[in-house]
């Protein structure tokens, strides 16, 4: 199978993509993806989570040991296809939503990617 880069682009999130599809996963089935952002403050990561949870979101808030100067996480878990227009869109999302209260886009995840630590 040829790499279409218009559908998996030469970017994080269309790397992580080909895997998974190179890897047997279907990216059309809906998965839950984890989306988090970090922030300085308590108040600023709760506000967060007030704005997400307004708009029905499902999501967790806890401490976050990897950075000293963002100690606070909100983690949002939206169902979706695995496809680089929802990921990246939805990144964009949350770093225009968070920017005001501080936040820092940490990263995405899927259960699907354990089956790449499988492979």
């Amino acid at each position: 199978m040829n790499r279409d880069l218009t559908v998996y682009p030469e970017n994080e999130t269309g790397n992580m993509l080909w895997q998974l599809l190179q890897a047997g996963v279907d990216l059309g089935q809906t998965h839950e993806v984890e989306f988090s952002v970090i922030f300085e403050q308590e108040e600023q990561a709760l506000n967060f989570g007030k704005l997400l949870l307004e708009n029905n979101q499902k999501l967790s808030f806890s401490p976050y040991q990897g950075s000293e100067t963002h100690p606070w996480e909100i983690t949002a878990y939206p169902a979706m296809p695995l496809s680089n227009q929802n990921i990246e869109g939805y990144t964009q999302l949350l770093i225009e939503n968070s920017a005001e209260l501080g936040g820092v886009f940490d990263g995405w995840y899927t259960q699907a990617q354990g089956v790449l630590a499988q492979s």
